[in-house]
């Protein structure tokens, strides 16, 4: 069984203030499958997008919520971040946006290598 998104959401919000970063819900999405993105602003005009890995990577891990960076860059900057975000709200308007401060770019979820 595949945990809920509010849940994974709630979870990856406890730990990220845990581990002494600052994190907000910034657009709540649909509560039990919405796709969940994060955005983890380094402090330095920098960040990463994250987004849901494609389902292929699921094979062997059915009931975990995996990411992927949703950009080819290491970092890139907030404008390329905010454009992506516009267009998958425009796409799935469900989804869920969080939003990380953390100098060490941490995302606080499982992240896979895209390909």
């Amino acid at each position: 069984m595949r945990l809920t998104s509010d849940f994974v959401v709630s979870a990856t919000l406890r730990r990220a203030a845990g581990e002494g970063a600052f994190a907000a819900l910034r657009h709540r999405g649909e509560t039990q499958a919405g796709a969940i993105f994060i955005v983890v602003d380094c402090l330095d005009g920098t960040g990463v997008l994250y987004g849901p890995a494609p389902q292929a990577s699921y094979d062997d891990r059915p009931s975990e919520r995996l990411f992927v960076r949703l950009h080819a860059e290491e970092r890139v900057t907030r404008d390329v971040i905010e454009a992506r975000l516009e267009k998958e709200l425009r796409f799935d308007p469900d989804c869920y946006i969080l939003e990380i401060e953390d100098r060490q770019g941490r995302p606080f979820v499982e992240i896979i290598p895209s390909t």
